[in-house]
């Protein structure tokens, strides 16, 4: 359309992702410094978030491409999906087919491949783009699939994509177990005014056939005005702009211009409501940034701003039904730990008896040993020696000697019952 009017070789501003156009700016060439970083430590979860338009998809086709053949990726754009369509879907990407399979054996499938891959050296990489549309079963059964690991390291990494709801979504206490895994999570804000000048700038050029058109800082003040500094908008605004500088003929976008344009998409609702893309501050890793940051060069960049505190979610359950469910929680609790004190009590007193039998036992063999030692070696009288071919009196006799023996032995001398000697 205008493209030879202002000699460009393509639509600079398509709406259309295409890494060959993306702006270095601070917060992208983060975010891609985090990502590379995450892939490269076998980190836990990645998350990276940003508003409709931050140039999410894009910053993931820059990542994908600069990625080597030793990188197995699957990559999931419909998350519209229970668990188990979830684990069909990754497989499908991965080129497994799960066809007539139960989910047991199509998680056997998956592990199987994994290991394979590891085994030849290679890396698999899950990418879920739009995650902020799963459900949190769905999410569970991803952190469950991220048990997929061996001694050392994780089988699978995971990088989860979205919009800031996924970062709210992430927050629930449902999902605490997730949570706890991300280890690399970052945050795309908008581009501030200095930024949005460069961008538009950049994009110009990188689509000029000889010297590139420019806007002047007055119109990129404007557009990131009303753009909020979101590259989606950006676009919108810019190739309106060249589509209505082509139709009047203007070499030069004006402020006149652009002031025009902005009216006439906003009358028809092209930009839809102002909105602020920037609600949710940039969330880094704990690791040291210095460790992902390429040059020195970066080090003017500014420190990321403290994690933002979610609101808290809400729950559709009234007031006594949640102290309901504490109350039966609580109960529960305690008769599991009533439970486990019991065992213990048990546990305790047979190895009590245990150690008393065996005492019991080096006791009696102690006294097998002396009686057999003192009836060797002493001058018993001969009617006490005699074998067992006694008199039943004689026996009876007998039976009483042993026994008063045996108590002058153990120390309790009882009283003397039978006939004495």
């Amino acid at each position: 359309m205008y493209e030879r009017f202002y000699r460009l070789r393509e639509r600079p501003f398509a709406l259309t992702p295409d890494p060959d156009y993306l702006y270095p700016s601070r917060v992208h060439q983060e975010a891609l410094n985090y990502l590379r970083y995450g892939i490269e430590s076998h980190a836990g979860f990645i998350v990276i978030t940003g508003a409709i338009g931050s140039g999410k998809t894009t910053l993931l086709q820059t990542l994908l491409r600069g990625l080597d053949n030793r990188t197995t990726v699957a990559r999931l754009m419909n998350t519209l999906l229970d668990p188990r369509e979830l684990v069909e879907s990754a497989m499908i990407d991965f080129g497994l087919d799960p066809a007539g399979a139960s989910k047991p054996a199509m998680l056997k499938k998956l592990g199987e491949f994994l290991v394979a891959e590891r085994s030849a050296g290679r890396l698999v990489l899950l990418v879920i783009d739009e995650a902020q549309n799963l459900s949190l079963p769905a999410l569970e059964e991803i952190r469950m699939l991220s048990n997929l690991e061996t001694e050392k390291s994780k089988l699978l990494q995971i990088v989860l994509i979205g919009q800031p709801d996924l970062r709210d979504k992430l927050d629930r206490p449902e999902l605490e177990q997730l949570r706890q895994r991300i280890t690399v999570s970052y945050h795309l804000e908008a581009l501030d005014a200095d930024e949005t000048a460069r961008y538009i700038n950049h994009r110009l050029a990188r689509a000029a056939l000889g010297a590139p058109l420019e806007f002047p800082r007055g119109v990129t003040d404007r557009i990131h005005t009303r753009s909020g500094g979101v590259p989606r908008l950006i676009n919108v605004i810019a190739d309106a702009s060249l589509v209505f500088g082509y139709g009047e003929e203007r070499a030069i976008i004006d402020e006149s211009l652009i002031e025009e344009v902005i009216t006439d998409l906003d009358a028809t609702g092209v930009l839809g409501p102002r909105s602020n893309p920037n609600r949710h501050a940039s969330v880094v890793p704990a690791e040291p940034v210095d460790v992902m940051r390429p040059t020195p060069d970066a080090a003017h960049a500014a420190t990321p701003p403290p994690r933002a505190i979610a609101p808290p979610p809400v729950v559709s359950v009234s007031r006594a039904d949640d102290e309901a469910v504490t109350r039966q929680l609580a109960a529960v609790a305690s008769r599991e730990s009533a439970l486990k004190q019991r065992e213990h009590e048990i546990a305790a007193r047979e190895r009590e008896i245990a150690e008393q039998k065996r005492v019991l036992a080096e006791q009696y063999r102690l006294l097998n040993t002396q009686v057999g030692q003192a009836a060797a070696t002493a001058s018993w009288p001969p009617a006490y020696v005699r074998s067992a071919t006694l008199q039943p009196r004689e026996s009876r006799r007998r039976a009483g000697f042993w026994r008063r023996m045996k108590n002058t032995i153990l120390g309790t001398p009882e009283p003397v019952l039978e006939d004495s000697l």
